[in-house]
């Protein structure tokens, strides 16, 4: 029998509730086939089978909260029942040995020292890459945290994979020893295949992993020595710099416009309560909590320096592969159409200088990003076809209840698109404080699986690195997307005829024609537009 236990979901979670279980005691199992939903803060997770079997046992109860890397059910792989039954079988079957021969046997099986022989707990555990979601079957080894021979505790940093969506953090399920790393940097690793082995803490490897390790020592990462000193005190950080809380607690956070690093956390390993949080909320000691240290930058792979006039040779992989079949997939089958126009900036830039204070003053970052959003949103209400979407058999308009803006970001894993949801929902502030959010993780590339999903509409602003024009490509299954170029202090003729200083900026649509035409992508443009020219009368409109 093999227990699963529930992997780490990423974003700190270490628990989420059981929301519906697919499978039943006793239920035989398909590879990959959905067996549990689980709710995190972030979304929902469907947990997938590992392998073929049935399950024997569920752990935790419909409506109960799971832990990460605690079991979560138990099954019987494929064959493992027809194989024990015939081991029982042939045991029966063997002729039991005489007497004397038992007892001659039994001294040279016993242990000199009486000690008990290795446990199976003991031995080398392969670990295996779990369902990272999303449908993703393969990401590479971007960096291994560790090398073989290292000890490791529990929920510590392992290794970092890129999948075609984010970076994700792969961290360790018990302490103990890593053995082997079965893929190396750069290589791909399979879901559902062994990622590391390792021995828990107080076994022993057994058989040839043993003789293997004893004739090859274990590689030891130099590093400068630490000063012994006792641990300091994290301030609300769990052992490996993670932030230990429940999704009730990190919603409860999110509510009251906090930040989980900046709360003290009283409970086990930095755990923040709900006690802390209220005590924040309430002014009744909050402080904030010392800042992570950064983590240094990956070093490159050591590769031999191309020779003048060589060609240089990676592979495509990550975001970047995924972004090339979906650019690939989008442009070949959409047909598109470019829309262009210019925009007034000059009332929008001195409206964002005045609210600028204010808005620093509550944390938020004011850029003219949340009010192209909120501009696109009060829009989107009069035309309602830039925010839908065609199914698979191109035979439905499907409208979308609401309105999820992406914007794309050129962040460390590559190209992203990240969307703030229901922007119509939100005020000017809040969006800007989504979009600051985003920004910061999508640069780190460690954007949250739901916060890539269910995007209605996107937004380019290529203007941010100095482009002037550019002919987007939709962001399938999307039906618009629109470049945003730089502002320029540009000549134009005012009502009476004199010339004056105007702050120009140029926006590009691409449209998918077999939904959209091109009257309809002018009229919404200049709902847009007039939004954006004269901000004020978003007022009007705001609900």
């Amino acid at each position: 029998m093999t227990e699963f236990k529930l992997p780490d979901i990423g974003e700190g979670i270490v628990e989420c509730e059981v929301v519906e279980w697919r499978v039943s005691e006793g239920d035989a199992i398909e590879e990959d086939q959905p067996v549990v939903e689980v709710m995190t803060d972030k979304a929902l997770v469907e947990i997938t089978a590992p392998e073929a079997g049935r399950v024997t046992r569920l752990h935790v109860g419909k409506g109960e909260i799971a832990k990460v890397h605690a079991p979560l059910f138990a099954y019987e792989a494929e064959g493992q029942a027809a194989t024990a039954a015939s081991a029982g079988d042939a045991t029966e079957a063997m002729p039991s040995e005489p007497p004397e021969a038992k007892a001659e046997a039994e001294p040279q099986a016993a242990p000199a020292s009486g000690s008990q022989p290795p446990a199976q707990s003991g031995q080398a555990k392969d670990f295996i890459l779990p369902d990272i979601g999303e449908g993703i079957v393969e990401c590479e080894v971007v960096e291994w945290r560790v090398a073989e021979g290292e000890a490791i505790a529990e929920d510590q940093p392992v290794v970092d994979v890129m999948t075609d969506k984010a970076m994700v953090e792969i961290t360790a399920p018990e302490a103990g020893r890593v053995s082997r790393l079965h893929v190396a940097r750069g290589e791909i690793a399979r879901v559902h295949a062994p990622l590391f082995a390792y021995v828990p803490e107080g076994g022993h490897e057994t058989g040839e992993a043993a003789a293997s390790a004893e004739a090859s020592p274990a590689p030891v990462r130099q590093e400068p020595a630490a000063p012994s000193a006792p641990p300091a005190s994290r301030g609300g950080r769990g052992a490996h710099g993670r932030i230990p809380a429940s999704p009730a607690v990190r919603r409860l956070v999110r509510e009251h416009d906090l930040r989980l690093e900046d709360i003290p956390g009283s409970g086990k390993d930095g755990r923040v309560l709900k006690g802390d949080v209220m005590a924040v909320v309430e002014g009744g000691g909050g402080r904030p909590a010392e800042a992570p240290q950064p983590t240094p930058e990956a070093a490159p792979a050591s590769r031999r320096a191309p020779e003048e006039g060589e060609i240089r040779v990676e592979p495509l992989r990550g975001v970047r592969a995924a972004m090339a079949k979906r650019m690939v997939a989008s442009a070949t089958t959409i047909p598109h159409f470019q829309y262009g126009e210019e925009i007034d900036a000059t009332a929008l830039l001195a409206l964002r200088e005045r609210l600028k204070p204010e808005a620093e003053a509550r944390d938020a970052r004011l850029t003219l990003m949340p009010f192209f959003m909120k501009a696109m949103a009060l829009a989107i209400q009069d035309f309602p076809i830039l925010n839908s979407r065609l199914n698979e058999a191109a035979d439905e308009i499907h409208y979308l209840p609401s309105c999820n803006i992406g914007m794309a970001v050129d962040g460390k894993a590559g190209l992203i698109v990240p969307n703030v949801k229901g922007v119509e929902t939100l005020s000017v502030l809040d969006v800007a404080r989504e979009i600051q959010r985003l920004t910061g993780e999508a640069r780190e590339g460690r954007v949250a699986q739901a916060d890539l999903q269910g995007g209605t509409i996107s937004i380019s602003n290529i203007g941010a690195l100095g482009g002037t024009y550019a002919a987007p490509i939709i962001n399938a299954p999307e039906v618009a997307i629109v470049a945003i170029g730089k502002t320029q202090w540009l000549p134009r003729f005012d009502a009476a005829g004199e010339v004056t200083r105007r702050a120009i900026m140029t926006v590009t649509w691409a449209g998918d024609h077999r939904l959209i035409d091109g009257g309809t992508i002018a009229r919404f443009c200049n709902a847009w537009k007039g939004y954006l020219e004269a901000p004020e009368t978003m007022l009007l409109a705001l609900r």
